[in-house]
């Protein structure tokens, strides 16, 4: 190969390449695979350590702490939207924390068909002990990665987040 078709090939997109030199996105498939490994890796002990100290579960937890943020509560809609799950896991989550007298829900002021729901008192004392946690257990699994790999870290996967959103198609 000539310089000038090495030149050319610089400058294809990504799926050219990927069709025309498949061996070259090897680095990329073991990125992936190994954020993915150590997210299942995070979150699997999270879930694990949420679940023997407070008997919660980690979606409880996630939607404990979308509450958390917003003191006046939200609806369940909002909360679908924030959390990335359809309406249905948000109510059963929702029934079991009022259950449990963490959650309570309440009529919009305007909107007669929509439910508000918010953490009650117990329920921000609760979820200020587990955050806490959570927060020295994600602390102590990134214990052996200095502060200057954390930030590099943060910088890089904001790139690749920015990547990732200019490679999906909109949604209209």
């Amino acid at each position: 190969m000539n310089d000038t078709d090495a030149r050319s090939l610089s400058v294809l997109d990504a799926e050219t390449r990927v069709s025309e030199r498949p061996s070259d996105h090897q680095d990329e498939l073991r990125l992936w695979l190994r954020l993915l490994t150590c997210t299942t890796m995070i979150e699997g002990e999270i879930r694990t350590r949420l679940r023997e100290t407070f008997d919660v579960t980690l979606p409880r937890f996630d939607l404990m702490a979308q509450l958390d943020k917003v003191p006046e509560g939200m609806t369940l809609g909002e909360l679908s939207r924030r959390m990335m799950v359809s309406n249905g896991n948000i109510t059963g989550l929702v029934e079991r924390l009022v259950e449990l007298g963490l959650v309570e829900r309440s009529a919009h002021a305007s909107d007669r068909r929509a439910t508000v729901v918010r953490l009650t008192e117990a329920g921000r004392s609760s979820f200020a002990d587990m955050a806490s946690q959570h927060a020295d257990w994600i602390a102590a699994l990134f214990a052996s990665v200095s502060a200057a790999d954390v930030r590099d870290l943060m910088g890089l996967l904001g790139r690749m987040k920015q990547s990732v959103r200019d490679a999906v198609p909109a949604k209209s």
